[in-house]
């Protein structure tokens, strides 16, 4: 069988992400801050984007800043004022001004920012005041160095021998050096030996507290104390004071050491209301107002005596810029359309709080404004909101509704508020359990399972009923 060669014409459809696509897609996500730093980057790489002069901007915007001119004019004083009195030895035709001092070079600013001191550079510190030894000091920030944020030994005693390799006796010897350093319970392996620890430091080795906590912890995390009494042969009165103690004992000693940077919000969009309408309003501020360069763009006049070279460059250059300014344009109207559809459907989340917010998914928001569901995604990911209730991500707004008897949905974090409300009113000494929240709920139109109340307290960070009992 021959085989023949042919050329064929054949008429398709394919979807290709274009250079501008890609570009605008890779925008959406980006925060307020991102982007800014993008612009600043593209300014300082492409010599056709140049920042709009103040000069050029809009009328309104111009006349504006004069009329802020002229009332600080008005409430400005200066005029009163005795300047002879002041400045009379500036004026003076003899005045010489002093020659400039030689001043030391400063140092820079990054070394002149203090630093909280961690949990690790506390230990080390204390390490090496504590010992001479260079194979224990070697050994102490091995098991410094896994430690976790609470201050636990995340490792084990065979791991951290392995890293040397070190005697596990010596890896032993310098565990129990640092088990004395503060905090008091710090390099610990569980709970049980962070409070033992404690326990010890206070002087209260074989007192029934101690013998608590090594032997019938489980007990008392579970709040049983009536067996917890019959274990010790004590009655419960007898026990208050020892549950006491154990309570303010410190079961994360080195969070304190660890603390959390404070992450600041700068909003993307500000939801203001106008009369009796809510307007999405973009932030903007920080944000370089770019165009193309008017005189780079000469060059691509045909009357304009340049060398090819010069024209393709400033060509690529130019197309670049100018999807640069579309893709932003594009993302800004985006983010206020999505904005705004938020707007509609959560009012009387905007009037009345969190009670009122009302499920919805992505889907909705897509067919609102007549997008596709992934567009929205990228929309409200690292994007924040600022509204009358407070500062929101914008991802917080879509959630899944639950049906009541009253016919409309109730959003899944109104029903978590609503457990949370009913937890915190609850008799401390008789909690409520998953089961009676569930009938209270019922009552109230809401048709939830036991197991979904139990999921929703367990992402609300709140224990069980046992475990919040007031024990006395």
């Amino acid at each position: 069988m021959a085989i023949q060669q042919k050329l064929q014409t054949k008429l398709a459809q394919k979807l290709i992400l274009t250079p501008s696509l890609q570009q605008a897609i890779k925008l959406l996500p980006m925060s307020t801050l991102e982007l800014a730093d993008l612009l600043n980057q593209e300014v300082v790489e492409n010599p056709l984007l140049e920042e709009i002069p103040t000069e050029d901007l809009a009328p309104e915007q111009q006349a504006a800043e004069k009329q802020d001119k002229k009332e600080e004019a008005k409430n400005d004083t200066w005029d009163d004022q005795d300047y002879e009195y002041f400045f009379g030895e500036y004026l003076d035709d003899g005045y010489r001004p002093k020659a400039p001092q030689e001043v030391k070079e400063l140092p820079p600013i990054e070394n002149t920012l203090s630093t909280s001191s961690s949990l690790a550079d506390h230990l080390s510190w204390q390490l090496s005041i504590q010992t001479d030894d260079e194979l224990t000091r070697e050994l102490g920030e091995a098991i410094i160095g896994n430690l976790d944020d609470d201050g636990y030994l995340v490792a084990s005693i065979d791991e951290i021998a392995s890293m040397g390799p070190w005697p596990i006796d010596d890896v032993e010897k310098a565990l129990r050096l640092l088990h004395t350093f503060d905090p008091i319970g710090v390099c610990a392996r569980d709970l049980q030996e962070c409070l033992t620890l404690q326990i010890r430091h206070l002087g209260l080795d074989g007192t029934p507290t101690e013998k608590i906590i090594t032997e019938h912890l489980r007990l008392l995390q579970n709040h049983q104390i009536p067996e917890l009494a019959k274990k010790l042969g004590a009655t419960i009165e007898e026990l208050k004071h020892h549950i006491e103690i154990i309570r303010h004992l410190d079961p994360k000693p080195g969070g304190r050491y660890n603390p959390k940077a404070s992450q600041y919000v700068i909003p993307d969009v500000y939801i203001v209301k106008i009369e009796d309408q809510y307007v999405a309003l973009l932030n903007e501020e920080g944000l370089p107002q770019l165009r193309i360069s008017p005189t780079y763009r000469r060059l691509l006049d045909k009357g304009a005596e340049n060398s090819d070279e010069t024209r393709a460059y400033v060509k690529d250059k130019f197309r670049s810029a100018l999807w640069l300014i579309k893709s932003v344009e594009q993302r800004q109207k985006t983010i206020h359309k999505v904005a705004t559809s938020i707007i509609n459907f959560q009012r009387d989340f905007l009037d009345h709080g969190i009670e009122h917010l009302r499920p919805l998914v992505l889907r909705d928001v897509a067919n609102d404004i007549g997008m596709h569901e992934s567009t929205v995604s990228r929309v409200v990911t690292n994007k924040y909101m600022h509204t009358p209730q407070g500062v929101f991500e914008m991802k917080y707004f879509f959630h899944s509704g639950i049906s009541s008897s009253y016919g409309d949905a109730v959003s899944s974090v109104t029903i978590k508020q609503r457990i949370r409300k009913i937890i915190e009113a609850e008799d401390q000494k008789k909690p409520l359990s998953d089961s009676k929240i569930v009938s209270i709920l019922q009552r109230e139109g809401l048709m939830l399972a036991r197991r979904t109340i139990a999921k929703y307290r367990e992402e609300l960070k709140i224990p069980t009923s046992n475990q919040r009992k007031v024990l006395f």
